[in-house]
């Protein structure tokens, strides 16, 4: 494989959608950089094709400014280990490294070698749809009576231990990556430099030992997926963060003890590439109807003599779950967080514009509520009554609405769906998306195509098939009953939108529809 050159016109794609980001080595400021690029652009492509060509990247290329960033704004500045280290390249080096990510993802791509769920850094790919695949397969099993085990990996620094040789292997021998394209790649990881930078104090360069891009990161672990699979558990990963889970019964001990044993299988492969797995953080949440949970309270998992308890709650991709997947403690969160955020806004609303003021409350609050969404469709609205609330309250506050004004006319006049609807709109889009090959294939095989027994073909066309469940509070919910239960619903105008933005536009107009209408 080696990499093609690029022409102006996709070069200059790049650099225009390119967040105009600033390194201290930066002769240029990022924005600079982009107002002056009809001027620059044919000699930064010159720099670019030479780079691909030759295998080679650039030396002033590899140098990065890291400044400590506190993990979070309430925590101890006086503590070392409340830091995170940010890496910050020279623009261009940014340019050239996302227009080698192209072409390796393509070729991946191109060649089914991704695997299929690992969903770290891939088109069409997010932790939203990871979590829609998961949470659908423990509703399913939910559904059904069953309880599920579900394993939350901790790996410790991973992008740090990773071995380069190991890697420049995998990339060959797993992946096909070879010539002037891995050359490319082992002279990308090879002699870089960093400073740091703290309180307008620059220290002096030191070699930096190992440096991974995400991309890169997800093809060294993929060996994992086939470990797991060997041993029959369902598992997903998004770049470091690893989940295993597997449906489990009280009385089955062989089942406990294949989990256990691929999970040694696990950190065997993972101490034989240099990656450490955190047992101490590694956590456990059974999944199951109510009733009969007690009959797990005895369930612990050993790994490595280390004895993994069961927890209440989990973090998984930045969302809460619980043990009845009814995401009270995420909404709780959710909740809180954003009244904390809208109460920081209305200590300064007065010196803001609306159009500014809403900006505000896009970026800190509704940004909040609406991510990944998509898990809250079909809860009892009860169980979002606290979203709406602040959905509420900051509708109220761009408005200056007073408290007790009806406030349906005031999210109308912002033309904001209510939360549940939200939720909704997101299944429906990512329907749309997985029907015109713009989702993960592991969503795609959730759906499956309405074909009637008798009726003409035009009465059916673009409908699913809406499979059967049996509890409202489980199998109602899962994304492959939710979404052709809705989608069937739709106008077929709005089904047959031809692009996205147009079904955007048309969905949220029939939703609006019916919402306030």
């Amino acid at each position: 494989m080696n990499f093609d050159i690029i022409c102006l016109d996709s070069l200059s794609k790049i650099v225009l959608a390119s967040k105009p980001t600033t390194c201290l080595f930066d002769p240029l400021s990022g924005k600079l950089s982009k107002d002056l690029w009809p001027v620059l652009g044919p000699a930064v492509l010159n720099i670019v094709n030479l780079s691909l060509t030759t295998g080679t990247v650039p030396s002033s290329f590899k140098s990065a400014v890291v400044k400590p960033l506190l993990k979070k704004p309430h925590l101890d500045p006086g503590s070392l280990g409340n830091y995170r280290p940010v890496s910050n390249l020279p623009f261009f080096s940014k340019i050239l490294e996302k227009v080698v990510y192209q072409q390796l993802s393509a070729h991946l791509a191109d060649n089914n070698l991704f695997e299929l769920y690992q969903s770290a850094f891939r088109a069409f790919h997010s932790t939203e749809t990871a979590l829609a695949e998961v949470v659908n397969d423990l509703l399913l099993s939910l559904d059904s009576g069953s309880t599920s085990l579900l394993i939350l990996l901790d790996l410790s620094a991973a992008f740090d231990t990773v071995d380069h040789h190991i890697l420049m292997d995998r990339l060959e021998n797993r992946f096909g990556i070879s010539g002037l394209a891995l050359s490319w790649l082992k002279s990308y990881l090879s002699d870089r430099t960093q400073c740091v930078s703290c309180n307008n104090t620059v220290s002096s360069f030191s070699d930096v030992k190992r440096v991974l891009g995400p991309l890169l990161f997800s093809l060294y672990i993929s060996p994992l997926g086939q470990i797991i699979r060997s041993h029959g558990i369902n598992f997903h990963c998004y770049a470091d963060d690893a989940q295993l889970y597997v449906p489990i019964k009280a009385d089955n001990a062989s089942q406990i003890r294949e989990l256990e044993i691929c999970l040694s299988s696990v950190k065997s492969w993972m101490s034989q590439n240099f990656l450490l797995l955190n047992s101490d953080k590694t956590e456990m949440l059974v999944i199951g109807p109510a009733r009969y949970r007690h009959q797990f309270d005895h369930v612990t998992i050993s790994l490595d003599n280390c004895v993994i308890s069961q927890s209440t709650t989990a973090k998984n991709l930045g969302v809460t779950l619980n043990r009845t997947l009814s995401f009270d403690q995420h909404i709780k969160d959710i909740t809180k967080t954003a009244f904390f955020h809208l109460r920081n806004l209305a200590r300064i609303l007065s010196f803001l514009s609306m159009a500014d003021a809403e900006i505000l409350v896009h970026a800190f609050v509704s940004s909040r509520l609406d991510y990944c969404n998509v898990l809250l469709s079909g809860l009892p609205r009860a169980s979002t009554k606290s979203l709406q609330m602040v959905q509420n309250a900051a509708a109220r506050m761009l408005t200056r609405s007073r408290r007790f004004d009806h406030i349906t006319p005031v999210l109308a006049s912002l033309h904001w769906l209510p939360i549940h609807v939200r939720s909704d709109f997101k299944v429906l889009l990512m329907t749309y998306k997985i029907l015109n090959g713009l989702a993960p294939l592991y969503l795609s095989d959730l759906l499956n195509p309405y074909i009637p027994s008798h009726a003409l073909r035009s009465q059916s066309a673009g409908l699913l098939s809406v499979p059967r469940v049996k509890k409202k509070s489980a199998g109602c919910r899962a994304f492959s009953y939710r979404a052709p239960f809705l989608w069937n619903n739709l106008p077929s105008d709005i089904r047959q939108a031809d692009s996205v933005e147009a079904f955007k536009s048309k969905l949220k107009t029939h939703l609006f529809a019916l919402t306030f209408n």
